[in-house]
């Protein structure tokens, strides 16, 4: 499939806010999100993925939020549509299409392991089953949910079914062959982990769904323009702070870091789905004190690019 208007660039892989009694999805502020992220010069938000935590949100709120979502947004948004059935899957996929959602990122089923003959089936059925007008983009997470094995990936992306790959393994001998494979079938490779962005970037990737940029949209935007204009040492320095923040990110539970983050942005993000212990209290408020003259620092150098 070669979807017109091609997806490329940094997208931001949103985080989800939520009220602060219950489990609802605050839709005002996700919209005050929207207009953050949009106004930072991101070619798209991909919302409802693992950093928007979606199994927390009932169907009503995941449908609502995307069509309130591509209403406001200047930017083209991804729909998260995973589910870990085949049927709700599909379900929430043809509410996306039909709100106007860019594109829509499928995980394969969640929580419960399924073998390759299993992943594979269940993405040619939801192609099937969505048709040709749907931009669909494989969700390759293992960290989450079961693997898609870069063999599995290829042989979906060779049917011209799907749009493309967001790849977040962080495994950079898939991303080689995927590359390979974009080099002679049409097909967007978008990395999903951010640790292998500027390799990946520079070897032919067309763009990231980064969670970091929901926290630092400048950080994401200035980089891939570096990258893009091969300027070398401006890469490299925002590349390493990018680093730092991903190290201080794996320091807690997926994705604290980056809620705490956005709201120190002045983005109401809502309540932790669970709460931490005193230890990672301790290094939460460290955590907030770092980001702050890091975010300093990232907008100087930022400015610059």
């Amino acid at each position: 499939m070669q979807p017109e208007n091609p997806i490329a660039g940094v997208y931001v892989a949103a985080v989800t806010p939520r009220r602060e009694e219950g489990r609802e999805a605050d839709i005002g502020a996700m919209l005050e999100l929207v207009d953050f992220l949009a106004a930072a010069g991101v070619d798209g938000i991909a919302l409802l993925g693992s950093t928007g935590e979606f199994l927390h949100l009932s169907f009503s709120d995941r449908t609502r939020l995307i069509e309130m979502a591509v209403k406001r947004s200047r930017v083209p948004i991804l729909a998260g549509v995973s589910h870990s059935t085949l049927a709700g899957t599909i379900e929430l996929a043809q509410a996306a299409v039909g709100a106007g959602a860019a594109g829509l990122l499928v995980m394969p089923p969640y929580f419960f392991r399924y073998g390759q003959e299993e992943v594979r089936e269940f993405y040619l059925q939801f192609a099937t089953a969505l048709g040709k007008a749907a931009r669909i983009f494989l969700y390759n997470i293992p960290f989450f949910t079961s693997e898609i094995a870069v063999e599995t990936a290829l042989e979906l992306l060779s049917t011209g079914q799907f749009a493309g790959i967001k790849d977040s393994s962080g495994h950079y001998e898939s991303f080689e062959r995927l590359c390979a494979l974009a080099e002679q079938t049409p097909f967007r490779l978008f990395i999903g982990n951010d640790r292998i962005f500027t390799r990946a970037r520079r070897a032919g990737a067309h763009g990231i769904v980064s969670g970091v940029a929901c926290a630092a949209p400048e950080l994401l935007v200035a980089l891939n323009r570096a990258i893009r204009k091969n300027l070398t040492d401006e890469a490299g320095r925002l590349d390493a702070m990018l680093q730092e923040f991903i190290a201080w990110h794996e320091r807690f539970p997926t994705p604290v870091a980056i809620k705490v983050a956005t709201a120190a942005r002045g983005i109401k993000v809502g309540p932790l789905a669970t709460p931490l212990g005193s230890e990672s209290r301790k290094r939460l408020e460290e955590f907030q004190e770092w980001f702050q003259t890091w975010l300093a620092g990232v907008q100087r150098e930022a400015g610059h690019v």
